[in-house]
């Protein structure tokens, strides 16, 4: 097996850390304590932000394919869900039923790339009706995970109740925190991350 280890961390507005001035998010961290252990990946973010799983299930992977060809270990972390359940004139910008759809074809698609996956849950904003519908969705893709034999992390439940995380989404735009919430979210993420790396 190759050593060149390469991760895309593919998702929206949390995955491209939006926020954060140290220009890290969540991803970057788990990045860094991977080469901190002596890992060295290859770490892509293609988050983009406001875009929702449909928006991600159309491009992530003529993204990927030009980031991890066959001849590397080719990871991908996924991870979205915020934008869909967002109302957009009194409904969600996308349905559960079309969200969960385009996680299976993800995983899918992963697999038949020969892909690790880790999927990340969509964590809380300071809107509880949103938060609730983000829950419902979170409770779905585990599921689906579970039956694809892919790691899922759950995050919005332990997020909502993380001031680190709250305080700053309160005090920033109402969804995005700074620094110390990106750090506590990569920090929940640590231990599903390393082992999901063998490390």
């Amino acid at each position: 097996m190759s050593n060149d280890l390469r991760v895309c961390f593919v998702g929206d507005s949390f995955v491209a850390g939006v926020g954060d001035p140290e220009a890290l998010g969540w991803c970057g961290r788990l990045a860094v304590d991977a080469h901190a252990a002596g890992l060295a990946p290859t770490a892509y973010n293609l988050g983009v932000r406001r875009q929702t799983s449909t928006d991600i299930a159309g491009r992530w992977q003529a993204e990927c394919r030009h980031r991890l060809p066959r001849e590397v270990q080719g990871r991908v972390v996924f991870s979205f869900g915020v934008n869909d359940t967002m109302l957009l004139d009194g409904r969600a910008r996308v349905g559960a039923g079309t969200s969960v759809g385009n996680l299976r074809e993800m995983l899918a698609g992963a697999h038949a790339e020969s892909w690790q996956v880790l999927v990340v849950g969509p964590p809380p904003v300071d809107d509880a009706e949103h938060n609730s519908r983000t829950a419902g969705l979170d409770e779905r893709f585990g599921r689906i995970c579970a039956e694809h034999g892919v790691p899922y992390i759950s995050s919005c439940h332990r997020l909502a109740a993380d001031p680190a995380w709250m305080d700053q989404v309160r005090a920033g735009d109402g969804a995005h925190p700074a620094a110390a919430g990106y750090a506590a979210f990569a920090e929940l993420l640590l231990p599903a991350w390393r082992e999901w790396l063998g490390y």
